[in-house]
């Protein structure tokens, strides 16, 4: 039975206008033991209701002519509507529609597309709470508001975000406009153009920081999914060491790669942005007159691909923590008092995970190795 020791099955009712998630809900919930009734519309569902009050309501949002929130409205003012648990179902993840749906007397927030174990677990949670005693119901009440309050946080933090990406692209990509057609002109003086192309690789270092933002953010959500294909590897470092090279220079770092496998399945551009990441970083912590390599050879649960620097390492304590993110790690030694600050290394870890892959950090005796693991192709 879906509550444990309960004698009497739970009965849910779905309103939802599209099929394929009621059917999905409801091959889910009758898994579990529960009895579903099933609505298309608002009109429907609350005639469903008043044929037979369920113990628990799972409502979507957006629906034609009647919306979720005025159907849970109208619920509520039916008899044993006040006390029927309601679980609002939602593909707009935003703080306004959080509060909408609480306003309108929603026990629960859940966001599309629908993971069935957490459907679950949320509907067992509101049925055993609405069987529970008048005290346990208070002290949930407490916990319940408790949750929300944090939910809101991080809704509006994914909003926030969200405003800071759109924002800063289009100012990075007007300065990294203005630096090609200074590029561009044949009576540009040396030192001019050495500037302009400092600019162009500031400007690609905030678009990755950008990118990044935006991917942690989907990776602390589980939608970074990676689009896989076979991708040729030695022409991808090649793209990545190229675009590094100004960088290089200036740190007076040679750059330099080997790779032994042809091909990797995996996401081109999270792949790309991931080894810019680890060799920008490898770069800006290397000595002058030192080598940053790249380097990919067949593993035995795939490819590891290697980013080896020549800097002064990380502490073998820090190794785990430094792709947490905003993580600072002081490195002195050859490096002038730097530290490691952002997102860059956190986004490594989410791609290569979403690849069904792993990444750890080596002692390379100088330096640090980067190492990543990507699983074989299908």
């Amino acid at each position: 039975m879906p509550a444990g020791d309960q004698s009497v099955a739970a009965r849910v009712l779905v309103v939802d206008d599209n099929e394929a998630n009621r059917a999905l809900a409801k091959s889910a919930l009758e898994d579990e033991g529960y009895e579903v009734d099933l609505a298309s519309g608002g009109a429907e569902g609350i005639a469903a209701f008043e044929a037979r009050p369920p113990d628990c309501v799972l409502l979507d949002v957006r629906m034609p002519e009647l919306d979720g929130f005025a159907v849970c409205e109208r619920i509520r003012a039916l008899p044993h509507g006040p006390d029927t648990p309601v679980l609002f179902l939602t593909a707009l993840r935003d703080v306004d529609t959080f509060d909408r749906a609480l306003r309108a007397g929603g026990d629960d927030f859940l966001t599309k597309p629908i993971r069935p174990t957490e459907l679950v677990v949320r509907v067992q949670t509101a049925v055993r709470m609405r069987r529970m005693g008048a005290e346990i119901r208070e002290q949930y009440e407490v916990l319940k508001r408790q949750r929300d309050d944090l939910l809101r946080v991080q809704l509006q933090r994914e909003r926030l975000v969200s405003f800071v990406v759109h924002d800063l692209k289009n100012p990075v990509y007007t300065m990294d406009l203005n630096a090609q057609l200074l590029l561009r002109e044949p009576s540009l003086p040396a030192e001019a153009r050495e500037s302009a192309e400092q600019i162009r690789a500031s400007a690609s270092h905030l678009s990755r920081m950008i990118v990044n933002l935006l991917d942690v953010a989907k990776g602390d959500e589980g939608k970074l999914a990676p689009r896989r294909s076979d991708v040729d590897l030695a022409p991808l470092v090649d793209e990545v060491l190229t675009e590094l090279m100004v960088i290089a220079e200036a740190y007076t770092v040679r750059l330099k790669r080997a790779i032994h496998v042809e091909r990797v399945h995996a996401d081109r551009d999270l792949l790309r942005r991931t080894l810019t990441n680890l060799v920008e970083n490898a770069i800006r912590y290397s000595p002058p007159h030192t080598v940053v390599a790249v380097s990919a050879a067949p593993a035995e649960l795939g490819v590891e691909i290697r980013v080896a620097d020549q800097g002064s390492g990380i502490p073998p304590e820090m190794r785990e923590r430094v792709f947490d993110p905003f993580v600072q790690v002081d490195i002195t030694e050859h490096a002038g008092g730097r530290t490691s600050r952002g997102l860059g290394l956190t986004f490594c870890k989410l791609a290569i995970e979403a690849h069904g892959g792993h990444v750890r950090v080596e002692d390379g005796a100088p330096g640090a190795v980067f190492c990543l693991t990507l699983p074989h192709g299908p």
